[in-house]
């Protein structure tokens, strides 16, 4: 049986049009004004597959996720240059921090720079402080340093932005940061990501520990950094003290994934 998050329904497709993201966050719903599975940020690129009654039916690029977006969320794709690295961001009217801002941009988002003045970069949105951003070519090298940069964000099911994000959408931003596929849900990291661990083989930084439905990164060999709606926040916890809590209600560990490279160990 296919996933309909990742396979869309040809039924339904009636065009194939690359599209990208021009609103700040996006919310992907599995059906028109239904619920929210997912989320996309802004400069992230989709194929609209129909488009009726102001929404789209797109599949994303970066993981194949499926959904819905509001049509006027959507616009022709320009390139992009620079990513947002800073946790988040303003585009500014003017090369200047005491004029108005007129978007606010979290981790990741994707943004065509023209030029730049004053340490502000120019862009179709605004001006933009070049210290948030970093060539969409540059890409990190530790996923644990980037999910650090969300602590103490909000939980929000199906989040993925520094506003609001869950266990999953961490988990995506760090890997993506440093350029390794990642699917967009929790059951879907838990088939794809990384090599299965022995239950008492010693964790390392980035080993990822998964839950039903819930997904956790390794930061030390007794510390972890999750999106948890326990402490409806990014934050850290001891891993035994984690284990003992989530078993009380979610059951055990079903698996210990390691990544490919072993060069945060």
């Amino acid at each position: 049986m296919t996933d309909p998050r990742l396979t869309p329904d040809p039924a339904k497709i009636t065009m194939t049009r690359p599209m990208q993201v021009s609103a700040a966050l996006a919310d992907i719903c599995r059906s028109p004004g239904g619920a929210r599975d997912r989320q996309a940020i802004f400069g992230e690129t989709v194929t609209v597959l129909s488009q009726a009654d102001g929404w789209s039916y797109v599949q994303m690029t970066k993981d194949n996720y499926c959904g819905y977006i509001v049509s006027e969320a959507l616009a022709a794709i320009s390139r992009a240059t620079h990513r947002v690295s800073a946790p988040a961001t303003h585009a500014y009217a003017r090369p200047d921090l005491k004029s108005p801002d007129q978007l606010s941009l979290t981790f990741g988002s994707l943004v065509s720079v023209s030029g730049n003045q004053s340490r502000f970069a120019q862009t179709p949105v605004g001006h933009i402080p070049m210290q948030h951003l970093t060539p969409v070519e540059d890409l990190a090298n530790d996923p644990a340093a980037i999910a650090l940069l969300f602590l103490g964000t909000p939980y929000l099911w199906g989040g993925n932005s520094r506003w609001g994000i869950d266990c999953s959408g961490l988990v995506q931003a760090a890997l993506l940061a440093c350029g390794i596929a990642c699917p967009g849900d929790s059951d879907q990291q838990h088939h794809t990501l990384g090599t299965a661990l022995p239950e008492d083989a010693p964790l390392v930084r980035n080993d990822l520990l998964f839950w039903k439905g819930h997904v956790a990164l390794v930061l030390e060999p007794d510390l972890m950094i999750h999106a948890n709606a326990h402490n409806m926040a990014v934050t850290l916890e001891p891993i035994t003290d984690a284990i003992r809590r989530i078993a009380e209600t979610d059951g055990p560990v079903t698996a210990r994934k390691r990544l490919a490279s072993s060069k945060w160990s």
